[in-house]
C-alpha cells in the first residue's frame, strides 16, 4: 500500500494515469463474473429467465463502472480507496457466485453483496473528506451515497418479498441506479453534480474503460477453451473455437480503432459527454460480449446439424449489439454516425434463412461481417475527422 499515509485523498491533475496492481486485480474479478454470466446464458434452452440475467448484468456492470469513476476522482494508492476497493471486491465475488441462484433462495446474498459496497464507499469518502475537509468532494460523495440508499432499499426489500415482487422491485433499483447518475445525481440540499466535474476527467478513467473492454473481450475465447478442453478435439469444434479467436480479435480491433482520440482528448465538451455517457454505451458492449461468449459455447458443444433460432440471436445478435454500443459511444459524443459500420448490419436480415446452417458456418458468416467492418474502418480512415482516427480534433 504505497502513499497509504498521505492525506491527499483527492487525484492530483499531474497524478499517474495508470492503472494501479490492485486495479487489474479488481478488473479480473469482474472478468469472472461476466464469464459466469455468459455460461449462464448458454445453459438456459429458451429465452425464459433472460430479462432476470439482463438485470443482474446491469448491476454487476454497474458497480464496477462507479467503482472505476471513483478511482478517477480519487487516488486510488490513498489506503481509504484501497479499502474500498477490496470491500468492493468481495461484494462481487458473493454476487457472482449468488447469481446462478438469486431466484432460488439466494436472493438476499445477491442483493446484500450488491449494496453494501456501495454503502461502504459512500460512508468512507464522506467521512474521510469531512476530516480533510474536501468540501466539494465531499458533496459528491455524498450525492452518490444518498442515491445508493434509496436504490439500495428497493434491492433489500425485493430480497427479502415473495418472487412476485422480487423483480419489479429490483428493476425499480435498476433503473433508480441508472437514471440518477443520468440526472448527475440531483440531491436534497446539495443539487445535483456540476456539469464542469465530468470534464475534469484524467486519462486514467480512459484507460481503466479500454483495459477492461480488452480482459472481457477474453470471455469470448475463455468460455470455448472450458468446453473444448472437455469435449474433445474434433474438426468442426476445433474450426469453431478458430472462428471464436478470429472474432475476439476482430472485435477488439473494431473497439480500438479511434479510442485513442476520446483518451487523450483536451476537449473538456468531449471528455464531459465520454465520462457521462460511457456507462451506459459501454454496457451495450458488454452485453455483446456476454451473448458472442454464450453463443461459441454452445457452437462448441454443438458446432454441427441446425442452428435453433436462439443460437442464431446469439452468434448474430451478440456481434451486432457490440457494434451498436461501440458506434453509439462514437455517435453521442462527436455527431459523427460511422455509415460503413451501419451498413454491415443489414446482413443481419441473413439470420432468418440461416436456421438450416450448422453452427459454426452460422458464426462464419458472423466473422465474414466483422472482417468487413473491420477492413471499411481502414478504408474509411482518411475520410473521417481526426477525432475518430485516433488523433484529438
Amino acid at each position: 500500500m504505497t502513499t497509504g499515509g498521505s492525506t491527499e485523498l483527492v487525484r492530483r491533475p499531474d497524478g499517474s494515469a495508470r492503472a494501479t496492481l490492485l486495479e487489474l486485480l479488481f478488473d479480473v474479478v469482474f472478468v469472472a463474473a461476466l464469464a459466469l454470466v455468459s455460461m449462464l446464458v448458454a445453459e438456459r434452452g429458451s429465452w425464459t429467465g433472460g430479462g432476470q440475467i439482463l438485470l443482474t448484468l446491469m448491476a454487476i456492470w454497474w458497480t464496477w463502472s462507479i467503482t472505476a469513476t471513483t478511482t478517477d476522482f480519487y487516488d486510488p494508492d490513498q489506503r481509504p480507496l484501497q479499502a474500498i476497493l477490496m470491500v468492493t471486491m468481495l461484494g462481487s465475488v458473493a454476487t457472482a457466485a449468488a447469481l446462478p441462484l438469486a431466484s432460488d433462495g439466494h436472493a438476499l446474498i445477491f442483493a446484500v453483496a450488491y449494496v453494501i459496497p456501495h454503502l461502504v464507499r459512500g460512508v468512507i469518502l464522506v467521512s474521510v473528506l469531512r476530516q480533510h475537509r474536501h468540501r466539494l468532494a465531499e458533496q459528491r460523495a455524498a450525492r452518490f451515497l444518498f442515491w445508493f440508499l434509496v436504490s439500495g432499499g428497493f434491492w433489500i426489500a425485493g430480497a427479502l418479498l415473495p418472487d412476485r415482487l422480487q423483480w419489479p422491485l429490483w428493476i425499480t433499483a435498476v433503473v433508480i441506479d441508472y437514471l440518477s447518475a443520468a440526472a448527475r445525481y440531483p440531491t436534497p440540499g446539495l443539487g445535483r453534480v456540476p456539469a464542469g466535474q465530468y470534464s475534469q476527467t484524467s486519462d486514467h478513467l480512459g484507460e481503466r474503460y479500454q483495459q477492461f473492454m480488452i480482459l472481457a473481450l477474453g470471455d469470448i475465447i475463455l468460455v470455448p477453451t472450458l468446453e473444448i478442453s472437455s469435449s474433445g478435439f474434433a474438426a468442426a469444434r476445433l474450426a469453431a473455437f478458430l472462428i471464436a479467436f478470429i472474432t475476439m480479435l476482430l472485435l477488439w480491433q473494431i473497439y480500438v480503432f479511434g479510442a485513442n482520440a476520446f483518451l487523450h482528448t483536451s476537449s473538456a465538451r468531449l471528455l464531459g459527454r465520454a465520462t457521462r455517457l460511457g456507462p451506459y454505451t459501454h454496457l451495450v458492449m458488454v452485453v455483446g460480449i456476454v451473448c458472442t461468449a454464450a453463443g461459441f459455447d454452445l457452437v462448441i458443444i454443438r458446432p454441427t446439424g441446425d442452428t435453433p433460432v436462439r443460437w442464431l440471436a446469439l452468434l448474430f445478435g451478440g456481434p451486432a449489439v457490440f457494434l451498436i454500443g461501440r458506434t453509439l459511444f462514437t455517435y453521442f459524443i462527436t455527431g459523427v454516425l460511422a455509415w460503413h459500420r451501419t451498413a454491415w448490419l443489414l446482413l443481419g436480415a441473413l439470420m432468418p434463412w440461416a436456421g438450416g446452417w450448422p453452427p459454426v458456418l452460422v458464426a462464419v458468416a458472423a466473422v465474414l461481417v466483422l472482417a468487413g467492418i473491420a477492413v471499411g474502418d481502414v478504408v474509411m480512415s482518411r475520410s473521417m475527422p481526426p477525432v475518430l482516427r485516433g488523433r484529438p480534433g
